[in-house]
């Protein structure tokens, strides 16, 4: 017989396989997931959740879909997080540290207690690519930013109410727009796709079933 577990799911108990992530306890125990469980495969940054274990005073955070269960857990999901999310236009920021401290001033206000790092479900660098922010590093700050999925746990944790992953983002799309440099064959690829030139091969891709998609895309041919 599989090896079962205890663990607490908003306060109630319940024995579930210990070969399950949280995710799939939940939905083991009866919980119909309508929220919070997004791509389940640990990229949309949906399932924030926040949990410690038995005997144990740290309070850890996870993605639901890729943690497993262990004896004596308590779980609670997060809600989604209110993150500051400033609108602007990327053909128009300037590319300095000016648009930082324009856009997400609080930033300056961060005191290096590493708690964002420390609660990040990714393992992220996150006050220090916050540093790289503070000094208009946008290259840098996109770099160590990269992997972030935007569960907002690092906001949270946060007692300077920085929203880490939206100044991320911005780093990212000045990066993307301005420094990096330019990918020839992409834009020309980009061309092609949209004079049409591919439309034939979309659709016959488009009525294959999905098992041969996923063969297709297993055995592509990666450009080096």
């Amino acid at each position: 017989m599989e090896n079962m577990v205890n663990v607490f799911l908003f306060g109630k108990k319940y024995e579930v396989p210990s070969s399950l992530t949280i995710m799939g306890a939940m939905e083991y125990a009866g919980y119909q997931l309508v929220r919070g469980c997004g791509c389940r495969n640990g990229f949309c940054g949906a399932c924030a959740t926040i949990y410690r274990i038995k005997g144990e005073r740290e309070l850890k955070a996870c993605l639901a879909c890729q943690t497993k269960v262990e004896e004596g857990m308590y779980v609670a999901t997060l809600p989604f997080f209110p993150l500051v999310k400033q609108v602007y236009d990327i053909e128009k920021v300037p590319v300095s540290e000016a648009v930082m401290m324009q856009l997400y001033p609080e930033i300056y206000s961060c005191i290096g207690c590493n708690a964002c790092t420390k609660a990040c479900t990714q393992g992220l660098n996150v006050m220090q690519y916050i540093a790289y922010a503070q000094r208009g590093d946008f290259e840098a700050c996109a770099e160590e930013s990269f992997d972030c999925v935007m569960c907002g746990v690092c906001s949270s944790r946060c007692p300077a109410g920085i929203s880490h992953p939206q100044v991320g983002v911005l780093a990212r799309r000045i990066n993307g727009k301005y420094l990096a440099p330019k990918s020839e064959h992409l834009e020309n690829r980009v061309q092609e796709i949209k004079d049409g030139t591919f439309e034939k091969l979309i659709q016959a891709l488009m009525q294959k079933p999905v098992s041969e998609m996923k063969e297709l895309y297993n055995n592509r041919e990666i450009e080096k």
